[in-house]
């Protein structure tokens, strides 16, 4: 069988919603690469928050982080790195913009260091992951770099104006995707930018083709990627444009989802009593 290249998205989709990776997904991924295929990670959050699992599957490839905005590779320097943040002009403005919507908080991630526009600790427990540096602040006096990534957390019946203004009033120059529930969150990045484009740049380093990926995704920032990948999977848990333009829809991320197709597109044998 041709080697392929498996992406996994981690929230809603490698882990379950305890946020971790079930037994049998792990042993069926583990023979994956015992038989030879790829596997990396394609997510919207930063490195240091994605770490922990790229380690328990003992990956040795590289990974894509905030979305697209931040791709490298976790063991090999020399593989490159490609940041890509937004102008912090732009942020400005979009700061400048929020306070016109009643909004509850702004989070900017340079990297692996956080700020935060208002004090709110249990929105900052959420970004503590990693110990990175948090400064708490209004960000146009702040922030002075250029961010990787900003996240708009707003209250329900406002993301959708939100939405509507930052697609008429900085289209050119950001792209914004909505979180699901319990946040709700508008999370944005430069625009062009989405896992699509950062697992393109991985795929032909290592010389596996388009239709040799295998890509699971389940929210709105996997849309590119699914509709990229050779065979584009959603979560039986996803949302419904995902499963959409999806190839296939497997079982939800608590069920083993992951394990289940892999185990019958590319034909690992497991032996039962290794995840029972």
């Amino acid at each position: 069988m041709k080697q392929h290249l498996i992406v996994l998205d981690l929230d809603g989709t490698l882990l379950t919603d305890q946020k971790v990776i079930s037994e049998k997904t792990k042993m069926t991924l583990t023979k994956a690469l015992e038989e030879g295929h790829q596997v990396m990670i394609a997510t919207g959050r930063p490195y240091r928050a994605s770490e922990v699992y790229y380690k328990e599957l003992g990956l040795t490839t590289p990974i894509v982080n905030f979305n697209g905005a931040f791709v490298h590779h976790p063991m090999y320097k020399d593989w490159g790195l490609y940041h890509t943040p937004i102008d912090l002009s732009v942020v400005h403005e979009v700061v400048e913009s929020m306070h016109e919507f009643d909004f509850n908080n702004i989070v900017a991630e340079v990297l692996d260091d956080v700020y935060v526009h208002h004090h709110d600790e249990k929105l900052m427990n959420i970004f503590k992951f990693g110990d990175p540096t948090i400064t708490t602040g209004d960000l146009r006096n702040y922030l002075k770099v250029d961010p990787t990534s900003m996240l708009i957390h707003a209250p329900k019946e406002k993301v959708p104006l939100i939405h509507e203004h930052l697609s008429t009033v900085h289209a050119e120059v950001i792209d914004h995707r909505r979180w699901g529930a319990p946040w709700h969150v508008i999370e944005i990045v430069k625009s062009g930018l989405n896992k699509a484009v950062g697992i393109d740049r991985v795929a032909k380093s290592i010389g596996i083709s388009k239709e040799n990926i295998i890509a699971f995704g389940d929210e709105d920032n996997d849309l590119e990627m699914i509709d990229y990948a050779g065979v584009g999977v959603a979560m039986g848990n996803a949302i419904n444009p995902l499963k959409n333009i999806a190839n296939e829809i497997t079982l939800s991320n608590n069920d083993d989802g992951i394990a289940e197709l892999l185990i019958d597109r590319l034909n690992l044998k497991l032996n039962k009593e290794e995840y029972s």
